[in-house]
């Protein structure tokens, strides 16, 4: 049996708007490593943003840019036809504002990860995969580790192929809460169902174990090649999110203390 997968959690966070709210960040924060915060193109504003950084300091929770397309009627769940300079651009634009807040509170940025259909894009797409994985080395000063910005992505995608090419730290992800058809591509979807708890667990057991990825056709596929280490994440606006990111951190713990990783 191969050895388990080193893994951390992460969460898409402050996905609320001016006075209205996404997700409990508040009780996700004690249950994740990583915190993607958005940036203000799906979802967050100014005031959002500050209390979510905030927020994660206060958790000792790393922190990472979650931009996306520039569609907040649509949370940033449909497809946009744009060119890799636009995107590029798009994405600084949007880095840059976390960036800040960040400074504030005296915090590294610790990774990029697209969100919502833009994530899908870039890991079919070279050339836009590319144009996102070479803005982190525009905001390396702002890294803790010598080694830069990391992405986050798929692995086995454009998202790892870009990052290999650039030199750029990668973050190989898997979702618990999503599912997979059975060639192995994510099905990103506008509105996430609920998952319960046992599926949850036996796709958590299955990835760490024995490195294989549940497919809605009931297949086990391959993690990937060159991938010993995987972020995990739930997203905030999952039904049962809070208890899903309990249930992930568990099983990630234990299996993180039996493989001597902690």
């Amino acid at each position: 049996m191969s050895k388990p997968l080193k893994a951390t959690v992460n969460c898409d966070m402050g996905e609320g708007f001016s006075l209205y709210t996404m997700g409990d960040d508040e009780g996700l924060m004690k249950t994740i490593h990583l915190a993607n915060v958005a940036c203000g193109f799906h979802a967050s504003d100014f005031s959002v943003m500050n209390k979510t950084v905030a927020l994660a300091k206060s958790n000792n929770v790393l922190v990472g840019a979650h931009p996306s397309l520039p569609d907040l009627q649509g949370f940033g769940r449909r497809e946009m036809a744009i060119e890799p300079d636009e995107l590029e651009s798009c994405f600084i634009y949007q880095v840059g504002a976390l960036d800040g807040f960040l400074k504030r509170y005296g915090l590294p940025m610790n990774h990029i990860k697209p969100h919502g259909s833009v994530y899908g894009q870039t890991a079919r797409s070279i050339d836009l995969a590319r144009a996102v994985v070479g803005v982190t080395k525009i905001f390396k000063s702002s890294a803790a580790s010598p080694q830069g910005v990391a992405f986050m992505g798929l692995a086995g995608t454009a998202h790892q192929q870009a990052a290999e090419e650039l030199g750029v730290p990668f973050i190989a992800e898997w979702f618990a809460d999503l599912d997979y058809n059975d060639e192995g591509k994510l099905l990103i979807t506008k509105k996430h169902d609920p998952v319960p708890i046992e599926v949850v667990r036996q796709r958590v057991t299955n990835l760490l174990r024995f490195h294989k990825v549940s497919t809605v056709g009931g297949k086990l596929l391959d993690i990937g090649a060159n991938v010993a280490e995987v972020s995990i994440c739930c997203h905030s606006d999952t039904p049962g999110a809070v208890e899903i990111a309990r249930a992930v951190k568990a099983l990630v713990d234990e299996s993180n203390r039996e493989a001597g990783y902690v």
